[in-house]
């Protein structure tokens, strides 16, 4: 049966449809062929993008190690572009302080706002991520609740509107964030944000891998530097100068400090011994001379109160800065900003202190402090080295004074002006004295005997016998010693004319009066003067103590020597007179005469008679001495004796 027309034409239609609804599903279908390949595509290029950026990361990588500058440079650079970001940031966290390290696309105007290190505030990224958060997404910072007062800025000054943050972690530990901004309100993907975790990644890695590089150099270097000091201790044994000046640049240069010195403390005032600045700030630490700490604000007073370090990320935000005018003029002088004082401690006492400061907001790290604590720790070892040294040096140079005298001494028995004289000027010489005299007491009155270094005038004055009142006369009363540590500070009073003499014919300020003593009794004292204002130490006194002990020691050999000396001569005085009697038995005449001769020598008399009383007269039967004398005698003959006692002239 043929088909009718009518069926023909809606079959045709029907396939038509058929044909149209095919041919749909397949545009469909290769629309979404094509999507997915599209898709496909994008995800491609996105992960070749990615790969290749990730690949010039590492090759950055590699190509600086230990540089983590252009690394950082390089990662924003990959992140902003791949992320569709318009500017960026990567910063580190050191000791509480944000340092911007990396940026890129950023605003002139909004770069200078944080070219400086600032402190972790309230609800920006990095105390948010010390929080623990793991990422900071805001996807219209102006319709979005945010307490960050940093804020302002990057929208007034960058036109930053989304922001994406990332921290970057190494066990749980903060290292620092990665920051992007977009210029519009615009929500950052998931990809994107995936993408930015694995440049933090990175990023991590790079500054785990500096860090090992940089540790290992920074100990290299470290170990060097210590030989190098050690050197200089060992070169120059006793001598500290070079010790702290090596010591000095080597820490300044490993802890990247801009200048630095090195304080020694006396127990009282701390003195600069080393410097390593431009000449204005040298100068004028030098000039400042040694000083007491005013108060225990300043670093350096805190050490004095007990602390052992002193850090401060900005010395015009340190307390010291209001309330310590010499602090306060340092750190307007040098522009110090940062700094560090580590104490120079042995045992527990205070032996100086090195100080290192940065013209900029950077906190030294703590890596930095153990390493100046390293340099503190030689320079304590080379000042105990110095002190061994110096009393080795001084304890032989001692004995050796000692020795010497004693020698004199041994050479001239009973003379005691050589002994005298020497000792005096090796007493001057250890105690750092160029004047002096040693005294004797002689009766109420005193005189010396041995001077060094006084004016002509004033040995005289002083070596003739002498009693006026003065510092000295409280070694009558018992005193271990008299020290006036400026004669120009003291009231003398007129009677006092030795001391007056002092003043008006020297230049001598300080000044020690040392007794010589025998069971208590004053024999003498020597006196030490400086030309400075100076006190002596307690080594310098016990060093002229030991030098009164050796005049006494000498004094008392001479007495001993002399009394031995005229003993013997009594005795052989004696001896002949007998041995005259002896050989001329019954006449009296040699007798007379030998004991008149005996008793002129022994006494040292320039003339002598011997008379015979009958009674009546005195009758002269023996002269010796002064021919005129004994010629004399002889022509008056006996003298009768006078009715009345009177003297031997009436």
């Amino acid at each position: 049966m043929s088909a009718t027309p009518d069926s023909t034409l809606t079959d045709l239609q029907q396939i038509n449809a058929d044909l149209r609804c095919a041919v749909e599903d397949l545009n469909r279908k290769l629309d979404e062929r094509t999507a997915e390949r599209d898709q496909y595509k994008a995800e491609r290029d996105d992960a070749l993008a990615q790969q290749t950026a990730t690949a010039e990361v590492l090759g950055v990588i590699n190509s600086s190690p230990g540089d983590l500058k252009p690394v950082f440079e390089a990662m924003l650079e990959k992140a902003l572009s791949l992320c569709g970001a318009s500017f960026g940031l990567l910063a580190v966290l050191n000791d509480n302080y944000v340092h911007v390290v990396a940026e890129r696309g950023i605003p002139a105007a909004l770069s200078v706002y944080h070219r400086e290190p600032y402190e972790v505030v309230p609800d920006t990224p990095m105390d948010r991520f010390l929080r623990g958060e793991q990422i900071l997404h805001i996807p219209d910072l102006l319709n979005t609740p945010y307490k960050n007062p940093r804020r302002q800025p990057y929208i007034d000054l960058g036109g930053a509107r989304s922001l994406l943050a990332v921290p970057l972690r190494k066990d749980r530990a903060l290292l620092g964030c990665f920051v992007i901004y977009r210029q519009k309100a615009q929500a950052f993907s998931d990809k994107q944000i995936s993408l930015l975790q694995n440049f933090a990644a990175q990023a991590v890695i790079a500054m785990e891998n500096a860090r090992l590089i940089t540790e290992t150099r920074e100990a290299l270097e470290q170990q060097t530097a210590t030989a190098e000091v050690l050197q200089v201790i060992n070169s120059s044994p006793g001598d500290l100068s070079p010790v702290f000046d090596a010591m000095l640049e080597n820490a300044m240069r490993l802890s990247q400090g801009a200048y630095g010195h090195v304080y020694l403390y006396d127990g009282e005032r701390y003195h600069t011994v080393a410097v390593d600045a431009e000449p204005h700030v040298a100068n004028w630490l030098r000039e400042y001379g040694p000083f007491q700490p005013r108060n225990y604000d300043s670093p350096l007073g805190r050490l004095v109160a007990g602390a052992r370090m002193v850090r401060f990320g900005d010395a015009r935000e340190d307390p010291g800065y209001n309330t310590n005018p010499g602090f306060r003029t340092m750190v307007d002088t040098s522009g110090a900003r940062s700094g560090i004082t580590v104490a120079l401690d042995k045992d527990g006492a205070l032996q100086g202190a090195i100080s290192i400061y940065r013209r900029e907001v950077r906190p030294f790290s703590d890596r930095q402090v153990a390493l100046l604590q390293n340099f503190a720790a030689q320079a304590v070892i080379a000042i105990e080295n110095a002190r061994l040294i110096t009393e080795t040096r001084e304890a032989l140079e001692q004995q050796t004074a000692t020795a010497e005298v004693l020698g004199i001494i041994n050479s001239s028995p009973g003379d005691l002006t050589p002994v005298f004289d020497a000792m005096l000027v090796r007493a001057h010489n250890l105690c750092g004295s160029a004047h002096g005299a040693l005294v004797l007491r002689e009766g109420e009155r005193f005189r010396a005997v041995a001077t060094h270094g006084l004016p002509k005038r004033l040995a005289e004055l002083l070596s003739t016998p002498h009693r006026t009142p003065g510092p000295q006369d409280a070694l009558l009363d018992g005193s271990r010693i008299v020290e006036i540590p400026d004669l120009r500070s003291l009231d003398a009073p007129p009677e006092s004319v030795m001391l007056q003499a002092v003043i008006e014919l020297t230049e001598l300020r300080s000044t020690l009066f040392v007794p010589m003593r025998r069971d208590d009794v004053l024999l003498g004292y020597i006196t030490a003067y400086r030309e400075e204002a100076r006190p002596f130490s307690d080594k310098e006194i016990g060093l002229l103590e030991n030098f009164a002990a050796q005049a006494v020691i000498a004094m008392e050999n001479t007495r001993l020597i002399t009394e031995t000396r005229e003993a013997l001569e009594q005795q052989t005085a004696t001896a002949e007179v007998l041995q005259v009697i002896n050989s001329s038995p019954g006449d009296l005449a040699p007798v007379f005469d030998a004991m008149v001769g005996e008793a002129l020598r022994l006494c040292e008399a320039a003339y002598g008679h011997l008379n015979i009383y009958d009674g009546e007269r005195f009758c002269p039967v023996a002269s010796q001495g002064e021919p005129k004398m004994v010629e004399w005698l002889k022509q008056r003959g006996p003298v009768r004796a006078p009715r009345q006692a009177q003297s031997w002239n009436e």
